[in-house]
């Protein structure tokens, strides 16, 4: 296996990542304001993905600057043609950042309720077109000979890419529905787990049409197993739901965004952005990619560093696995200061 291929399938595994890990924090924020019904329930939700959500994004970070480092073509094209709908995505994560930081330093409501719209649509806005821009890489987009954006944005938003945002949206908000319902306790998790029901019927419409058109227009073989592997995780998530088993619906539900993002990339490849204007003016994982010496430079980095990555937000998941009750955030704040 040569050094291109070997990176585009770190590259791989690290949108997959992401997108597993930073889409239950998508879907938290999204359903902020349904879930949440006073401002210390609101918190709990927060308080959920608190410890761990600005570690997902490290995921986004790494894999851009390792498209940009391994694959420079490809990250030259994909920036400058998708230029709009990833800067909705970057100020959308600003914002929500932002947000995150700013919405308990003061005590009045509207205050905090505009930060929760900042979270809301910080949250959605991704949660959209992360499916749009990866629909359109699957599909195809017009490249002229010199590997450049000739299309408008009109192209990009074409029906088959609209359903992949919604596809990634409903898998999302299904995803965070189910964190929740494992992650707290009393009225917020009974509301999660309603929620989980109505998000996984619309997950499995939405995300099955998508998947399906996928593989019958762009997959291969090999990818029929990975969309009947995601229609499994659907399905068992749905089962888990109705049985009360959060652990196996979260599990479930991961399953199916992984099987989802894996599929796309094994029906992409080898071409990591193909024209639809001409075979010839694609970008492929050989002519987009960076010398052989950097691509081995780079492997050793990433041989080195990834395990003790993970190692250590595995540890930070573990320390933070106990559920959140609004219960117990009301008797904090009804508890007396110690004398001083």
């Amino acid at each position: 296996m040569d050094g291109t291929t070997v990176w585009f399938i770190i590259i791989a595994f690290l949108w997959t990542g992401y997108f597993f890990l930073e889409g239950f924090d998508f879907g938290v924020g999204a359903l902020l304001p349904v879930l949440g019904r006073d401002d210390t329930e609101r918190r709990v939700l927060l308080n959920a993905i608190g410890p761990v959500w600005d570690g997902n994004e490290v995921w986004f970070i790494v894999a851009g600057a390792g498209t940009f480092a391994a694959f420079p073509e490809w990250y030259a094209s994909l920036f400058s043609g998708f230029y709009l709908p990833l800067l909705a995505v970057l100020l959308a994560l600003i914002v929500r950042g932002v947000a995150f930081e700013y919405r308990g330093k003061r005590e009045e409501p509207h205050w905090r309720r505009r930060w929760d719209r900042a979270i809301f649509w910080g949250s959605v806005v991704p949660a959209f077109m992360w499916g749009v821009v990866f629909a359109n890489l699957t599909r195809g987009v017009r490249l002229d000979a010199r590997h450049e954006y000739v299309g408008t944005l009109t192209d990009l938003l074409n029906p088959y890419a609209l359903l992949g945002g919604l596809t990634t949206l409903t898998l999302f908000v299904l995803h965070g529905a189910v964190f929740l319902s494992l992650k707290t306790a009393g009225d917020v998790r009974a509301r999660a787990v309603r929620v989980a029901k109505v998000a996984v019927a619309a997950a499995i419409v939405v995300g099955g049409l998508f998947l399906v058109i996928t593989q019958l227009q762009h997959g291969k073989p090999v990818t029929w197993v990975t969309v009947a592997a995601a229609a499994a995780g659907l399905a068992g998530a749905a089962v888990a739901i109705v049985r009360g088993r959060d652990g196996w619906a979260f599990v479930g539900t991961g399953m199916a965004i992984v099987c989802a993002v894996v599929t796309m990339f094994t029906a992409l490849f080898p071409d990591v952005m193909p024209s639809t204007i001409a075979a010839a003016n694609s970008l492929t994982t050989t002519n987009a990619a960076s010398s052989p010496y950097t691509l081995k430079i780079m492997t050793i980095a990433a041989v080195a560093f990834t395990p003790l990555v993970m190692l250590y937000q595995g540890w930070t998941y573990w320390v933070f696995r106990r559920r959140i009750d609004a219960a117990h955030l009301r008797q904090a704040r009804r508890a007396p200061e110690p004398a001083k």
